[in-house]
């Protein structure tokens, strides 16, 4: 049986990772759970809030190993929107989908991602947004972007929020070598709201997208704060 592919830009990616993209899986998340522990002493509070596939995690975005520490969130295989130039060379575009990669162009307005977070949601597959877009600095969630919630509201999955402490001081903008910081995941409850019926044929209202937005961005800062006072 051929696995169902789905055109992103110029790449093909698996809907629904096959038996070896999951043992590429599996493996490289054991390494990274590994190091997560071992070197950043990542501790996990509230996984037993993550409910089964499909949903959108939601974490908040400080570090570029905000991304490895995922792995220690949920044994689930885990899907990721990543920069289309990691892709370029045909071993890293191997890899980076074996291990849930979807390639996108960040230099444009990316309708085709959303439409593929969409189809890989619906198929049944957890997905990671950072809700912030791009990494940022310091202790305030100063905005959350309305992708992941207009995602959510469209795929019709719940949100789980994740506050994320250490990581900034591990190794922020500027930073090249790790350090090892005590890191701490605090995961929220899933936000609901996302599950509410929409017509299929319907415009999804702008004031249903801005008020689960605003929702998001209050729960991950009461998250981020007390994940730093954990930390």
């Amino acid at each position: 049986m051929h696995k169902q592919l789905i055109e992103v830009g110029d790449h093909k990616i698996p809907l629904i990772p096959g038996p070896l993209d999951l043992g590429v899986y599996s493996l490289a998340r054991g390494l990274v759970d590994a190091v997560n522990h071992l070197y950043f002493r990542v501790d996990v509070r509230g996984s037993e809030k993550i409910p089964s596939p499909p949903y959108i995690i939601a974490p908040t975005h400080r570090s570029n190993i905000d991304s490895i520490l995922m792995g220690s969130l949920t044994h689930a295989p885990l899907r990721f929107m990543g920069k289309d130039s990691l892709w370029k060379m045909r071993w890293a575009a191997m890899l980076f989908t074996a291990i849930g990669g979807i390639p996108v162009n960040r230099d444009i307005a990316d309708r085709e991602a959303v439409d593929t977070c969409v189809a890989i949601l619906e198929a049944g597959q957890p997905l990671v947004l950072f809700p912030e877009g791009t990494r940022k600095q310091g202790p305030v969630v100063t905005e959350v972007l309305d992708g992941a919630a207009y995602i959510a509201l469209k795929a019709k999955v719940p949100i789980i929020p994740v506050g994320i402490a250490g990581s900034e001081r591990a190794m922020g903008k500027g930073v090249k070598i790790p350090r090892p910081v005590r890191c701490v995941m605090l995961v929220g409850d899933p936000l609901l709201s996302a599950m509410e019926p929409t017509p299929t044929k319907s415009r999804i209202p702008r004031s249903k997208i801005r008020d689960l937005t605003g929702e998001l961005q209050t729960r991950l800062q009461e998250l981020f704060d007390e994940a730093q006072m954990l930390a």
